[in-house]
């Protein structure tokens, strides 16, 4: 006879507050609907997490160690630092254009601006930045890079290609091929007369 596994509260919590998170976004999340996703009474909540914050907290934790989970998988130490960064910041985008959470923070923070919401934003980018960073580091000790702020170079880059991947795209017909092909260009190349 199976042995049934037991129950994990808390990430069932977890997951079902994921799931209230990306369909209704963080202002309109509470834990009383996060107790019904869960099917938990809400005392089982709070007996995990203080608040509705320190729920959204875990959660993002999460999302950020995923992000970071995949850009290290991607990461090929055979190639250069340009074609690596070109794969990571590729991998990255298309995962924050699918993750249901990621784009439904993204249109609270454009409708109606909640500051959970924001943070959770940042904190996503910080951890995408540190990734960069650390790469950029590793570069300039392999001399594929000269000496940059490793810092201010990752800041860059990170808004550059979501200005490009995200913003230019809308508007403009660029393949991901060629948006790859173009910041790599730019980084590598600049844009003055060698």
């Amino acid at each position: 006879m199976e042995q049934k596994k037991p129950v994990d509260r808390r990430m069932q919590i977890v997951e079902a507050a994921g799931k209230s998170f990306a369909m209704f976004g963080y202002k309109a999340t509470t834990m009383e609907l996060v107790s019904k996703i869960a099917a938990v009474g809400k005392g089982t909540i709070y007996t995990f997490f203080a608040t509705k914050e320190d729920l959204f907290n875990e959660i993002i934790g999460q999302l950020a160690a995923e992000l970071r989970s995949l850009a290290e998988r991607t990461i090929d130490r055979e190639r250069n630092f340009f074609d690596n960064l070109a794969a990571v910041l590729h991998e990255l985008l298309l995962f924050r254009e699918k993750h249901e959470l990621i784009v439904k923070l993204s249109q609270e923070i454009r409708d109606l601006g909640t500051p959970m919401a924001k943070d959770g934003a940042a904190r996503l980018e910080q951890a995408i930045q540190a990734f960069i960073q650390h790469e950029i580091e590793l570069a300039i000790e392999k001399n594929e890079l000269r000496e940059v702020d490793p810092a201010l170079t990752a800041f860059v880059i990170l808004k550059l290609y979501i200005a490009i991947g995200v913003e230019w795209i809308r508007s403009h017909q660029l393949s991901r091929e060629d948006l790859a092909a173009y910041f790599t260009s730019l980084l590598r190349e600049g844009v003055g007369v060698k």
